[in-house]
């Protein structure tokens, strides 16, 4: 039903600078950062200690829907998308689907005017049989099936980025005779960018792309450029993943242009796209940086059109492709507290997901701020770990952090900032089953994507 939703506490105010010390106040003066401000913006406390997203407390959510369900703020993406055309008007903004997908989340975002980035052709066929326009779509992986390759062109996606030199005669041989696709060519730039090493795709150390160093991204042009049926329009890079600061960004901006200028002169062609990929990286605690987008945006074009007058050549179209900072503040997780554990200077809470839903802090050790909802603690905040519920020490979902000393089993932890591969990563593993995801939007709340049953699951298994 309809509700009102209480407004969210403002932070306390920064006392005004006096006298001499107008300086930068010390850190003991400082505010806390605002507990709420890395989840949705329809997020409100209430008195009782729940809270609401999207107008539907968590609590009434997980008596609805069962836990561990993960709560997406349909107002929050579709807020998230309309920031990125503000910031990039003329450009093309591709959410990228690996983040995370299904149907619901595909009509969002074709109705806020946004292409889709994919990787395979499960997201491709889930897309395009959702209603997406193929033509919006650009088609990514480094290695790419059979499969892929023929349902892109069956169904004619947009853009096809060639990220191996084994795959460009590949591809132009499936193409039909008579008709081009259009490609582009994913560069490796040379720059370390992201939040951890398994995240950072732009230097020659890892799978993805083709180096602009050795050659490699050159030969590759060259051997585009040759087969009549592949359509060259541009170039691709993508640096990695959280990343909170524009100068690698610029940094890319100017090698790439160096190479469309190279191209230009080496072939006569003059390529029309640049793409930039995403990776642009958000706060999962209070406090945490996050990647200014208004300021990225204005830096990026200035720096494109310097580069593009000083070499001569016309400004290429822009393209960049958020998949988290769309997705992942729009996403709340919430589980219940199964048992609580004191173990010498230790306090384990265990939860009823973990790793098989959220396997990021094991890959990546990924730090999160899950909360109390649905009581007022009545102890002062300890430090606890709060892990899962599978067959490994290292299932753990946030390391150190304070929730109140008086935590129990039944009670329910929200952690926010989940909407980004979590489930897009989720597994099978201990066959606990998938949960389920609910939207939310002015007081009402819908089921997505059903929880995983342990009847879909016998299903599968064919064997005997």
């Amino acid at each position: 039903m309809p509700r009102t939703t209480p407004t969210r506490p403002e932070a306390p105010a920064t006392p005004p600078p006096t006298g001499s010390a107008a300086a930068l106040p010390s850190p003991s003066t400082l505010p806390a950062p605002d507990p709420l401000a890395i989840w949705p913006a329809s997020t409100a406390a209430l008195p009782d200690g729940d809270i609401t997203v999207g107008g539907v407390p968590l609590t009434e959510l997980a008596d609805h829907f069962g836990t561990p369900a993960y709560v997406l703020d349909e107002d929050e993406v579709r807020r998230r998308c309309r920031a990125y055309l503000r910031a990039f008007p003329g450009a093309d903004v591709y959410y990228a689907a690996k983040a995370f997908l299904c149907r619901a989340m595909a009509h969002w975002v074709a109705q806020e005017g946004l292409g889709l980035d994919v990787c395979s052709a499960g997201e491709l066929e889930l897309a395009v049989t959702t209603g997406f326009p193929p033509e919006r779509i650009v088609l990514h992986g480094n290695a790419k099936s059979p499969a892929d390759l023929q349902a892109a062109l069956r169904l004619g996606v947009g853009r096809i980025v060639i990220d191996s030199t084994s795959e460009i005669a590949r591809l132009a041989a499936a193409v039909p005779a008579g008709t081009r696709q259009k490609v582009l060519v994913r560069v490796v730039p040379g720059i370390a960018a992201g939040g951890h090493a398994k995240i950072r795709t732009g230097t020659d150390d890892q799978k993805f792309g083709l180096s602009l160093a050795d050659g490699s991204a050159q030969h590759a042009i060259a051997r585009v450029l040759g087969q009549p049926r592949l359509e060259l329009v541009g170039l691709h890079c993508h640096l990695g993943s959280q990343i909170t600061a524009a100068k690698p960004y610029l940094a890319a901006v100017r090698r790439l242009v160096g190479l469309l200028a190279r191209v230009r002169e080496q072939h006569g062609v003059t390529l029309p796209e640049l793409d930039l990929g995403g990776g642009h990286g958000v706060a999962y605690r209070p406090g945490e940086p996050a990647l200014d987008l208004t300021g990225l945006a204005a830096k990026v074009r200035a720096e494109l059109a310097r580069g593009c007058a000083a070499a001569g050549l016309p400004v290429p179209r822009l393209a960049v492709e958020p998949g988290r900072a769309i997705a992942g503040p729009a996403g709340v997780a919430v589980y219940r507290v199964l048992s609580v554990k004191r173990t010498g200077a230790h306090t384990f809470v265990a939860v009823d997901g973990g790793m098989s839903d959220n396997p990021r802090p094991a890959l990546y050790g990924v730090r999160y701020a899950p909360r109390l909802v649905g009581r007022r603690p009545e102890a002062a905040p300890e430090p606890v770990t709060v892990v899962g519920r599978h067959c490994e020490a290292g299932d753990i979902l946030a390391s150190d952090v304070p929730l109140p000393g008086d935590i129990r089993p039944g009670d329910l932890l929200a952690v926010p900032v989940a909407g980004a591969y979590h489930l897009s990563m989720a597994s099978g593993y201990n066959l606990v089953g998938r949960p389920p995801v609910v939207a939310v939007a002015s007081g009402h709340a819908r089921l997505l994507v059903r929880r995983e049953s342990l009847a879909d699951i016998q299903e599968r298994d064919i064997g005997l």
